[in-house]
């Protein structure tokens, strides 16, 4: 049975499939099968898009999802701890947060300076990398324009480049071990990512402001909910366009 409710909405819009389409950056095809097959459904993500631009609750157009007041529900228990700053993140909390990793352990990060001189942060990687867990470095690209515009956010300019590259070295011991692999990103990150399993902490990028000053969300993964799934899904999107590199000064890589 095709969706009517979506079709209905699209027709009281005034908006065209193509105009749909465009505007959440699918193929007019894609919309068309939306509506017309009964078990085709976009992601979570495309149907946030498409309710928001139909003014329409997701759970109207597609009745088998949740309401968005049952989705908040169980997103509000996602949210372990708000902090301020990073600077005010307990010590402990990154290593507490990696010793538990049996099988993510992702860093999504410009720099992260500040990590790469942590000795028990150092001794937790070879302690995975030994038990086989898969542990993801993914640092900016020094030489990307998305550094560059970083640096100058925080007042610090090309210093950023080179903090990028002072990590990568202090970092160079890991990159022999095994299950461990470092890619560069040209991406524009809104929050740096620490992930281990079924938790993260996602340090927010604030226009003007160093990243210890801004603030730490700690999440965890709660069944129903979406905070958590939404930071995880950017940080596979940027591992899959990142490129390995195998060096401290293999800045240029491979392709992923």
């Amino acid at each position: 049975m095709a969706n009517e409710r979506l079709r209905g909405a699209i027709v009281e819009s005034g908006l065209k499939l193509e105009q749909v389409a465009a505007r959440i950056g699918v193929s007019p095809k894609t919309v068309d099968r939306w509506i017309s097959e009964p078990n085709r459904k976009p992601y979570r993500r495309f149907q946030y898009a498409v309710a928001s631009m139909l003014q329409r609750e997701v759970s109207y157009l597609w009745p088998d999802e949740r309401t968005s007041e049952e989705v908040t529900a169980s997103s509000d228990s996602e949210v372990m701890k708000l902090y301020p700053h990073r600077s005010v993140v307990p010590p402990d909390t990154w290593a507490k947060l990696y010793a538990d990793a049996t099988t993510h352990f992702d860093v999504l990060v410009y720099s992260g300076f500040w990590l790469t001189e942590d000795a028990r942060f150092h001794r937790l990687v070879r302690e995975k990398s030994a038990a086989g867990v898969p542990v993801r470095f993914m640092l900016g690209d020094p030489d990307s324009a998305a550094v560059a515009i970083r640096g100058g956010d925080e007042g610090i300019g090309t210093a950023m480049a080179g903090k990028i590259r002072n990590a990568l070295m202090n970092y160079a011991p890991l990159f022999r071990l095994p299950s461990v692999e470092f890619r560069l990103h040209d991406t524009t990150l809104y929050n740096s990512i620490y992930r281990a399993d079924n938790q993260l902490l996602a340090n927010g990028h604030v226009y003007g402001v160093g990243a210890y000053m801004a603030p730490v969300l700690h999440l965890q993964r709660i069944p129903g909910g979406e905070l958590f799934d939404t930071y995880t899904e950017s940080v596979e999107r940027v591992w899959e366009t990142a490129r390995r590199i195998t060096s401290p000064t293999d800045l240029k890589g491979a392709t992923a």
